[in-house]
């Protein structure tokens, strides 16, 4: 029965060949689905690199930003502070120039040298500014002992903790060293 075996042979054959195109479409959706999915992780890399290197930026640029302003408002501390010790200054040389100015008026009282004496700079201007002086001077080592104070105050507190911590990790150890026994 050759001549049956024929249509069998065929109909095999169509079925085969069905089922070969079949697992061909499949692995050729496979391999689309694979390529898809590799083009997938390679663009989210990609975006990811990106996204970084932005980030670096952008946080380059805020940090840049940060010290400009740190430096702006420093400088302007600086200068105010700079201000004021030269208008200190200028008091304190002039409080000197009118010591030496009635020092001198002193000395020669009978001369020209008496006209040295302005109504700024008598006695009792400069008793004036002596005592603006020792006011300010006081004033200034009240804020320097407040402030020291303060400092102690931290310190000890600072201290307080570490002791707590350090009688904490004592009793932890005794307690590890109870338990080994």
């Amino acid at each position: 029965s050759p001549a049956m075996a024929g249509p069998r042979s065929t109909a095999l054959s169509a079925a085969e060949a069905e089922l070969l195109l079949l697992q061909k479409q499949a692995l050729a959706k496979e391999e689309a689905a694979k390529a898809k999915q590799e083009l997938l992780a390679r663009f989210l890399q990609t975006k990811l690199s990106r996204e970084e290197q932005s980030s670096t930026c952008g946080l380059h640029k805020v940090r840049t930003l940060w010290r400009s302003a740190q430096r702006e408002a420093k400088d302007q501390e600086l200068r105010q502070d700079i201000e004021i010790f030269s208008q200190t200054f200028t008091r304190v040389m002039d409080c000197k120039d009118g010591v030496i100015e009635v020092a001198a008026g002193l000395v020669g009282q009978g001369g020209c040298q008496g006209t040295l004496m302005t109504p700024q700079k008598t006695p009792q201007g400069l008793v004036r500014e002596l005592e603006e002086a020792e006011e300010q001077q006081n004033r200034a080592l009240r804020s320097h002992l407040h402030l020291t104070d303060q400092l102690l105050q931290l310190q000890r507190c600072r201290l307080g903790y570490l002791e707590e911590g350090f009688n904490a990790q004592v009793g932890a150890l005794k307690a590890e060293f109870e338990a080994e026994r």
